[in-house]
């Protein structure tokens, strides 16, 4: 929970992305808080907007349906509101690769859009950026600090740096407030399970779940994961947080563990299952990163964050929300 669970209450929230999976937790969140939350999301099928993801909370809040690339809707949707919270975004690395227009269009210019539309319509918002771990490329040193070089290996990773840079811009020049978390492996309920667009994570449970053989690629790498709930809480406290305001913070997990290991962990939990170790497929191959997990101090000792959902739990209440609810997510 935020700092003051009475922050909220009777704030103006918007929220990008807000169909979404980070942005359909999030804006749970807020109802609870007393938020009045307004989402806006594109529903286009590739990027992870689900109605069914807000259907506990669809009453309880509005949803536009509109797009973050378009510049006249977004300077009427962040007027009056108290917090904006953009998590909308082009996921998908290897989409970035094969049409980089559109990754540069979402991740870098339609930016640009929703500051321009905050300096002209709305100057004394909050925003909170959603980036990733993807920015850093290949680690030079574990685990990874926010003063780590930014070199990344493909193209959806140099737009979200542009993104970053364009907030804190105006966080630093024209005082309208930002700060910007890189968020690592996200998981939990409402994440995409159908492709690899979101995280390779979704897929191996969609075949756990579905009693069929997943695939680890290699399966040495080391990754962390922070669970959704946690990842929640650091946007909440990140928005109430003068002190949040103009920096950068990392997200991170509880550990670091290698996919083959994690693998094994959440047959485990799953009570049975398969895997097969294959080698990576050449397109990903050139634009893996190798190991990668944060070091997450920046944050804690700013904000007082640190993730609470062990890994085990959080794989245990993500099989178990998708054995209810898989056909929606299919």
């Amino acid at each position: 929970m935020p700092p003051d669970e009475k922050a909220f209450q009777g704030k103006s929230v918007l929220v990008t992305g807000g169909l979404g999976f980070v942005g359909s937790n999030l804006s749970a969140r807020l109802i609870e808080l007393g938020a009045d939350v307004l989402l806006v999301d594109s529903l286009i099928p590739e990027y992870g907007g689900l109605l069914f993801n807000i259907s506990g909370i669809k009453n309880r809040v509005l949803v536009n349906i509109s797009d973050v690339r378009d510049e006249h809707s977004m300077r009427h949707l962040v007027q009056g509101r108290d917090y904006l919270f953009n998590l909308a975004g082009q996921t998908s690395h290897i989409d970035s690769m094969q049409d980089p227009y559109t990754d540069l269009e979402i991740n870098a210019k339609a930016q640009l859009f929703i500051l321009e539309a905050c300096r002209k319509h709305n100057p004394h918002i909050k925003l909170v950026f959603a980036s990733t771990r993807q920015i850093y490329g290949k680690p030079e040193y574990l685990p990874v600090d926010e003063k780590h070089p930014l070199r990344p290996v493909d193209v959806n990773g140099v737009n979200k740096m542009a993104g970053e840079r364009y907030h804190l811009l105006y966080n630093d020049v024209y005082g309208v407030r930002s700060c910007v978390l890189r968020l690592t492996n996200t998981y939990g309920p409402r994440m995409r399970v159908k492709d690899a667009r979101q995280t390779f994570l979704g897929i191996w449970i969609r075949l756990l779940v579905e009693e069929k053989t997943f695939e680890v690629w290699e399966g040495d790498q080391l990754r962390d994961f922070t669970y959704v709930d946690d990842v929640v809480d650091a946007l909440l406290m990140a928005a109430v947080s003068r002190r949040a305001d103009g920096r950068v913070f990392n997200l991170g997990g509880d550990a670091a563990i290698s996919l083959k290991d994690l693998a094994a962990l959440l047959i485990e939990v799953n009570g049975g299952g398969d895997y097969r170790v294959h080698p990576f497929p050449p397109e990903r191959k050139r634009i893996d990163i190798g190991d990668y997990y944060a070091d997450f101090g920046h944050i804690r000792t700013v904000l007082g964050w640190s993730p609470n959902v062990p890994l085990r739990q959080g794989l245990e209440q993500t099989i178990s929300f998708y054995r209810e609810h898989l056909e929606h997510y299919r």
